[in-house]
């Protein structure tokens, strides 16, 4: 999953792909570079952000979106908490809600997606972004995380959301220290054994310039490294800024294993079948 931010303050490449020209040439070349999703978001939500309103986040995406439907053949990813947001953004062609709040940001959301029959995206986030890094505690942030995704994937069958529509996402620095997401990484088989595809969006994080212990430069490295520990655990999506490097780590590490990729654990949309 490629990600691409129609934002100025996004954490690691705000600004890159803000002007519509700059997005659209981005996310077709990160199709050439071997993305099989692109999530656009138009809101940050690093630690501390600022909220932006419906009406701006739909500003920032929605053009983006229209100018990529039929032009790029691998699934558009809204990433937003606003079912106005993501009403727009799939009206104007995007196949997928990525949602950080786990559709419980916005009461509306969950009829967005039963009405448009998308793939969605559900994160677990301790707080806000405004708030979730101030004091994050868990007496077993795997298990808690675990069960969190447990109940929201039954809370989106009694709304009458597939399973095959569903990935889950244990929020990696979403309201977690440094040695929480080193947890979460290593616990990516519990995730995975609930039965869903697992999204790890760990893409340049703060926890791997500690791994790397390197604040101030490239953390790309780090994050493939991080990659290939998720994949041989089971995660089936990584969610990344990098998407060329990544590729050819995923696919020389497919290689060396004798596995394959399996396009079946993406979540199923309308317009990209699983088979």
């Amino acid at each position: 999953m490629g990600i691409l931010n129609a934002t100025p303050d996004s954490f690691s490449d705000g600004g890159k792909h803000f002007e519509i020209d700059a997005a659209v040439d981005g996310a077709i070349q990160m199709q050439a570079d071997g993305a099989d999703i692109i999530d656009i978001g138009g809101e940050s939500t690093r630690p501390y952000s600022d909220p932006v309103t419906a009406d701006e986040e739909i500003r920032r995406v929605v053009p983006v979106i229209e100018r990529l439907a039929g032009r790029i053949g691998i699934p558009i990813s809204i990433d937003t908490s606003k079912a106005a947001v993501a009403r727009a953004a799939i009206a104007a062609g995007a196949e997928i809600i990525n949602d950080v709040t786990g559709l419980t940001g916005d009461a509306d959301m969950i009829t967005v997606a039963r009405e448009t029959a998308v793939g969605i995206c559900v994160m677990h986030m301790q707080g806000t972004p405004q708030t979730m890094q101030n004091h994050p505690q868990y007496d077993d942030v795997v298990g808690e995380i675990a069960a969190y995704l447990i109940e929201r994937r039954r809370w989106c069958h009694e709304q009458g959301i597939a399973d095959e529509r569903i990935c889950l996402d244990p929020g990696v620095g979403f309201g977690k220290t440094h040695q929480h997401n080193i947890d979460i990484v290593r616990g990516v088989s519990m995730f995975a054994a609930i039965g869903r595809p697992i999204l790890i969006g760990h893409s340049r994080k703060g926890f791997i310039a500690k791994l790397i212990g390197d604040k101030l430069t490239d953390r790309d490295a780090g994050t493939i490294g991080v990659t290939i520990a998720v994949a041989s655990q089971g995660a089936s999506i990584v969610r990344v800024h990098a998407v060329r490097q990544t590729s050819d780590a995923i696919r020389a590490y497919h290689a060396c294993r004798g596995t394959h990729i399996d396009p079946s654990h993406f979540p199923t949309t309308p317009g990209h079948r699983a088979d």
